[in-house]
């Protein structure tokens, strides 16, 4: 069985979302045991509408729910160690759950993660990570907005959890990873990228596969398995293209509705429609993993529906079977085992140098 915590609480609709996402992800992943925390009397009477979840979950009442519009040390405040989030993610600090879901505020889930379960060993920031549909099929993204700006080592390391994560969602043996930048000669861009580039080529990983840098359109053609950034520019990028996905959708949906030959050639065309709404539906793809701490922790899209965030929950289930915490554990330890500081000789000959 895998164990999932449930933040029932938390999202821009609630209960009514996440336990209805939860009733679906069971039926699809039957192995699944699910640890609810919540209201009691806004979620009981939608849990008995799905009496399968009922029946295989264990409910825990909370009395603080975290708002959407909370700032993180207010929800910290208010909701450490007695909101529906918190428990949710203290149940996988116990050993209680192998990970927790939650739609709730980014924010404040971020920094009850950080609190709660605590940074991996050598790890200086978490990272979320997104899902990403591409040319190829999906890729990853980090981080999405987790923390703004990044050193070059913080870089690596998300480079190396983000290869961990693809090997265990893609199962591919040496994903392929590039450096977002504004160009791809290695001389462009920041220094802390740069060095990001080196340290990457001059480790020759066998876990991974350095590409070198790539640019923003790189993203959507799926070039790399893993795109690397930091956390304002990868945040600006997904919701540029969030923006620009809604944005085409009208203009064809305007441009169908001008003249009936449009119309006619819509209802022609219609499978292929069909084919391109469903390759970038955002409910198939929702589930960003928050990355480098001691625990896995899956934040679904607040606004999303029930299909959405049963498809969170299936990340998480995901992350759980393929061994995601104990593929970076391992990659970290060893990079980590391979920088071995220099000797007290050599640090002295260097001085009088």
């Amino acid at each position: 069985m895998i164990r999932i915590s449930l933040d029932a609480m938390g999202g821009d609709f609630g209960p009514e979302v996440s336990l209805e996402g939860a009733s679906r992800a069971l039926t699809r992943q039957p192995d699944i045991q699910f640890i609810l925390y919540g209201q009691e009397a806004e979620c009981r009477p939608i849990l008995n509408k799905y009496p399968k979840l009922r029946d295989k979950s264990v409910f825990h009442h909370c009395e603080v729910a975290i708002r959407m519009d909370e700032k993180p040390s207010q929800a910290l405040r208010r909701g450490r160690y007695s909101s529906s989030m918190w428990k949710a993610i203290e149940a996988v600090k116990l050993g209680e759950a192998d990970v927790a879901v939650s739609a709730g505020n980014t924010g404040a889930l971020m920094a009850m993660s950080k609190f709660c379960l605590r940074t991996m060993s050598n790890v200086e920031r978490p990272a979320i990570a997104g899902i990403w549909p591409t040319l190829r099929g999906e890729s990853i993204v980090l981080d999405v907005g987790a923390t703004i700006g990044a050193d070059s080592q913080q870089l690596l390391d998300f480079a190396l959890m983000g290869g961990a994560m693809a090997r265990a969602l893609f199962e591919i043996r040496r994903p392929t990873v590039g450096l977002l930048n504004v160009g791809v000669e290695e001389i462009k861009g920041q220094e802390e990228v740069k060095e990001a580039g080196r340290l990457l080529r001059e480790a020759n990983l066998d876990t991974i596969n350095y590409h070198g840098f790539v640019e923003g359109d790189d993203i959507g053609k799926g070039t790399v398995d893993v795109v690397v950034t930091e956390g304002f520019t990868g945040n600006i990028a997904l919701k540029a293209a969030e923006g620009t996905a809604r944005q085409i959708s009208e203009f064809l949906r305007a441009s169908i509705k001008r003249t009936w030959i449009a119309q006619l050639g819509y209802l022609l065309a219609k499978s292929a429609f069909d084919r391109v709404r469903e390759k970038m539906d955002p409910r198939k793809v929702n589930g960003g993993v928050f990355l480098g701490l001691n625990g896995i922790v899956i934040k679904s899209h607040g606004g999303t529906d029930g299909e959405g965030y049963a498809a969170a929950i299936k990340v998480g289930y995901d992350m759980v079977r393929n061994g995601l915490f104990e593929k970076i554990e391992a990659d970290l330890k060893k990079y980590h085992a391979l920088r071995v500081p220099p000797s007290d000789a050599q640090e002295e000959t260097a001085g009088t140098l």
